[in-house]
């Protein structure tokens, strides 16, 4: 069993670490996913949804960075509590006032998670691992992720199918809150706290972060954010697509968000093995890249439920070189300062992708296929500067 944990790279702070964020995760998605169907059964527009994409986008990206700057600063056990407050408090918003505004409004706060917490999770990783097993930390990391979007979508199905659009999310959120609540209990008395050196003064500009690094980490954000609006020009409208074009029930795509799930989480542990023996990480990013470009064109022609999970399975493996790319990141980073270096990368990256969410929802409500088609080309373009100009 030892040598198991060894192997999968899983120390005992790092397992505490990830156990809370299933919890988080779980209560999440259980809600999260069904966001848009909740907001449009309101009364909510296409362009609502749209702006709610452009949210998470680019409150993600505002929140990245100032969670790797408190994680480096007064570490990341508390910087995660405090992050897991935030979240907290989004959910008594949802429940308590049934309004699309009022979603919007919560959503500020509990997309929070995800987006702060990274660089954080991050630096506990490049701390807790040495070098070489920076990669199977990651794939730990989005392994104990992808179980609760798994099972959170298909949990939140039963709760919309059951009480219906707008009763269903908001029970949703309740089970969601509940999980939160036995998160932060686990993170604040089983997550040891690390010793860790003053960090002294510390950079506040996100972009003069940057700049301190060299060009290939530039170039990687570059290629990143390129195929980041592949994937955000579609999102928020996959379910819509699913749902009201195609047909399927709400439970069903509970069932496609599984199976793109364990998909993910089959590839994940043999890739890692792959990239330490190999000991390169590029022909992996590659690989995901070309899973997120052909995503969206695969989506546009399944018109039937099992021609969706084919589509599916497709979007599971765009996880195929995720780890891969993040260990990159922190391979990258400064030594001195990584939590701040990935808050700042993912900063700059959300900012940008913001106006492909904002612009999915203008693409959409002229026509479903030209947003597709549009997620695509970014795809193509994001792949081939990658192979073009990415070093490792």
């Amino acid at each position: 069993m030892t040598k198991l944990t060894e192997r999968l790279s899983l120390k005992k702070n790092l397992l505490v670490l990830l156990s809370a964020a299933v919890l988080i995760e779980l209560g999440e998605k259980m809600g999260e996913r069904f966001l848009p169907l909740y907001i449009m059964a309101l009364g909510g527009s296409s362009l609502a949804i749209g702006f709610l994409n452009a949210a998470d986008n680019f409150l993600g990206a505002v929140y990245s960075f100032p969670g790797g700057y408190l994680s480096d600063r007064i570490g990341y056990k508390k910087s995660l509590i405090l992050f897991n407050l935030a979240a907290v408090a989004g959910y008594l918003i949802v429940i308590l006032f049934p309004s699309w505004q009022a979603a919007l409004a919560g959503s500020i706060l509990f997309i929070a998670w995800s987006s702060v917490s990274l660089p954080a999770v991050m630096s506990a990783i490049s701390k807790l691992l040495p070098f070489h097993k920076r990669t199977m930390g990651v794939s730990m990391h989005s392994i104990s992720r992808r179980f609760p979007m798994a099972l959170g979508p298909l949990l939140g199905g039963l709760c919309v199918q059951h009480w219906g659009e707008k009763d269903g999310v908001r029970i949703a959120f309740i089970f969601a809150l509940g999980l939160s609540v036995a998160a932060l209990f686990m993170q604040h008395y089983f997550l040891e706290h690390v010793a860790e050196p003053p960090a002294g003064k510390m950079e506040k500009n996100p972009l003069r972060v940057l700049s301190a690094t060299g060009a290939k980490l530039k170039h990687l954000l570059v290629s990143d954010i390129l195929i980041r609006y592949c994937e955000q020009i579609p999102y928020a409208f996959v379910v819509i697509w699913c749902i009201k074009g195609v047909g399927i029930s709400p439970v069903q795509f509970g069932v496609l968000t599984t199976i793109e799930m364990c998909s993910a989480v089959l590839i994940y542990i043999p890739v890692a093995w792959l990239v330490e023996k190999t000991k390169t990480k590029k022909p992996y990013i590659a690989i995901t890249f070309g899973f997120f470009s052909f995503f969206p064109l695969v989506l546009m022609y399944s018109q039937s439920f099992y021609a969706l999970v084919f589509a599916f399975i497709i979007r599971g493996f765009k996880e195929f070189g995720e780890p891969a790319r993040k260990a990159l990141i922190l391979d990258l980073a400064p030594k001195a300062n990584k939590a701040l270096t990935y808050g700042a990368y993912y900063f700059v990256r959300d900012i940008v992708v913001a106006a492909a969410a904002l612009g999915g929802g203008l693409l959409w409500s002229v026509s479903p296929q030209l947003n597709l088609v549009a997620a695509f080309v970014f795809g193509l373009a994001g792949t081939a500067y990658f192979l073009a100009y990415c070093r490792e």
